[in-house]
């Protein structure tokens, strides 16, 4: 039975002597309705089989509570969310920058990078940094962003289409979602 702890571990859920209600909908430990039941009933029921009541619904009328063993129910609610939390990933912002006067091979390298940080699963802002009179000529920034686009695989879609902000010209690319 679980006897340590307090409400403050999970706010969420009232065990044995914490519930306060006259009467409450009882399942059992196999997973069977027992039906209303008063609480003291159903807590010299969970005791007997040395397991602990647990209030599951409390939103419901009467509140529904289950005879289970508390540690093992908090140490299986605990390991789901640890596998949660292995399963999400954040995506991230990765950035590559560029000059309009860019090498050939450099271009393809930058490509190459590109595409595998979307491969990745993250975004991707390309910027062309344009320096003095190069802001002049910002068709050849646009040129080099489209050509990059024409050197990457499919996988990808463009979140941010190719716009000046300030000295820089920038787009965004995204990931397609895997389905």
């Amino acid at each position: 039975m679980y006897w340590g702890g307090s409400l403050a571990d999970n706010k969420s859920l009232r065990i044995n002597g914490s519930i306060r209600v006259r009467e409450v909908r009882l399942v059992d430990a196999v997973g069977q309705q027992c039906g209303v039941v008063p609480t003291p009933e159903a807590l010299r029921m969970a005791r007997d089989i040395n397991l602990d009541l647990v209030e599951v619904a409390p939103q419901a009328s009467p509140p529904v509570c289950k005879i289970l063993d508390y540690g093992k129910y908090r140490f299986e609610m605990g390991k789901k969310l640890r596998d949660s939390k292995k399963r999400q990933r954040l995506q991230t912002l990765k950035e590559v920058r560029m000059q309009p006067k860019i090498n050939d091979h450099d271009m393809a390298f930058k490509a190459k990078h590109i595409q595998r940080f979307l491969d990745e699963g993250d975004k991707v802002k390309v910027t062309i940094r344009f320096r003095g009179r190069e802001l002049a000529h910002t068709d050849l920034g646009f040129n080099v962003l489209q050509n990059v686009l024409g050197r990457l695989v499919c996988g990808y879609s463009v979140e941010k289409q190719a716009a000046m902000e300030g000295r820089s010209m920038s787009m965004t690319l995204t990931p397609k979602s895997k389905k």
